[in-house]
């Protein structure tokens, strides 16, 4: 277990807490978070903060490739299936126009520390619109010797050929879609790979000299059990990974209808999705793994386990990261910036995204610009989400007043205690970590606002 900052176990008389399985809550990857984006910030006002934007910023690009080859029953990304290649020429030409309308509004070739390529499936793309965007970046922006280049990677989708362009390509980490290794639950979930495509793709990559290696697995989805569960941990750990995020299953039909596929069968209950992701944690600790936040483990001598230890690591719309720019620039359908003045996020639609393109000015079509309050409870959820205590700096008194209040059912439980600074999450309340963060979000209703299970 990483030492610093963690935080003592303080049970209180084994209280039930059964009573939080059910509760929902946002992942905040953001705060405010993205259901409360609104019209009233928009491409004019990006084009502003772009603007003001100082010139030796740093920056990282997170580039949006929004295509699949076949549909995966629990996703809840943006992104479309497509059976004929030349539907993504449109799209991958309305990036070079954003890639480069970005750049001019910046005025100089910004300096570039991470890009990260996100979908959907990037590996939809040939290595030639692959190739073309990435120089398209790299002309337009100063990108640094050591940055960080990743990419998200469906492993069905990857031939030892393409792993070869990649590394050439200059990519440093990959995270690969595992979600589960049980065959019954991948038929159940429309994703059938098997543990020796994921072993074959990992020991490519690492011949060809991509060292770090990320797996993405899911607890909660249909057909898992307890045991299961653990078998899927055991062998993601014996491939090895640099980190592994274990995330729960976020059913939200609402939103993504095709998850309604999934409850023909039996979703495992709160109690259950509970006890897995507990198992899944002990599993990885016990192969040697650090916790980092409620849901990444790394092996020792990680990024991010040197930054969980020096205080510096991140919380972005990626997850947890040792990425220290504060500036995160989205291109492409759905992706959000993060800038100095807020938030802003491009069309969603791929349509409407390209019809931005094809006219003048930017893609983006909604977003919150932050108040001074805004940035003060950012910070408390961020701390609180990755380091498990905050000081709670710059609150009013009557402001704490009302959280401490909200906070006071966790604290009888034993999730959290009061500490001279501020408040602390107890080992028992980790996993409610997302509940209790709620507290300082001044604009969160559970009622309202339909997020998934926060455990």
């Amino acid at each position: 277990m990483c030492e610093l900052k963690t935080i003592e176990n303080n049970m209180i008389s084994n209280p039930d807490l059964s009573k939080y399985y059910d509760r929902s809550a946002p992942r905040y990857t953001s705060y405010p978070t993205a259901n409360h984006f609104t019209g009233q910030v928009g491409a004019k006002d990006q084009a502003q903060w772009l603007e003001s934007l100082p010139p030796d910023t740093p920056l990282s690009l997170y580039l949006h490739i929004p295509f699949c080859k076949a549909l995966c029953r629990y996703c809840g990304c943006h992104t479309r299936v497509v059976k004929k290649y030349d539907a993504v020429a449109p799209y991958v030409s309305a990036l070079h126009t954003e890639i480069g309308r970005v750049a001019r509004i910046l005025g100089r070739r910004r300096r570039v520390t991470q890009i990260h390529w996100g979908g959907g499936t990037p590996t939809f793309l040939s290595d030639s619109d692959m190739g073309d965007i990435f120089s398209r970046i790299r002309a337009q922006f100063d990108v640094a010797p050591d940055a960080e280049i990743a990419m998200e990677i469906d492993p069905r989708t990857v031939s030892s050929a393409r792993v070869k362009f990649l590394a050439a390509m200059g990519l440093t980490r990959v995270s690969l879609g595992v979600q589960d290794f049980d065959p019954d639950v991948q038929e159940a979930i429309g994703r059938i790979q098997p543990f020796e495509t994921v072993w074959d793709l990992c020991t490519a990559l690492r011949g060809i000299g991509v060292r770090n290696i990320n797996f993405d697995l899911i607890y909660g989805l249909p057909r898992q059990t307890e045991d299961s569960i653990r078998k899927t941990m055991r062998r993601a750990a014996s491939l090895n990974p640099d980190r592994l995020a274990v995330f729960g299953y976020a059913h939200v039909p609402w939103f993504k209808p095709q998850q309604k596929i999934l409850e023909r069968y039996t979703l495992p209950d709160s109690a259950t999705r509970f006890a897995m992701a507990q198992i899944a944690g002990e599993t990885l600790e016990n192969s040697g793994y650090y916790p980092i936040g409620i849901d990444h483990f790394a092996k020792p001598g990680d990024s991010l386990v040197h930054a969980f230890e020096n205080g510096t690591l991140r919380r972005n719309f990626q997850g947890y990261t040792a990425d220290q720019t504060e500036i995160l620039i989205g291109f492409g359908a759905s992706a959000i910036s993060t800038l100095p003045s807020g938030y802003v996020q491009n069309d969603v639609s791929i349509e409407g995204y390209q019809d931005l393109m094809a006219a003048d000015g930017l893609a983006g079509k909604r977003g919150i610009r932050l108040n001074e309050n805004d940035f003060i409870r950012r910070q408390i959820i961020e701390q609180l989400m990755c380091f498990f205590e905050s000081d709670l700096e710059g609150l009013d008194p009557f402001e704490r007043s009302g959280i401490f209040a909200a906070l006071a059912p966790f604290e009888s439980d034993g999730l959290l205690t009061r500490t001279q600074a501020g408040i602390a999450i107890t080992q028992q309340g980790k996993p409610f970590t997302r509940l209790i963060c709620t507290a300082f979000d001044s604009v969160w209703q559970d009622i309202e606002c339909r997020h998934a299970k926060a455990v």
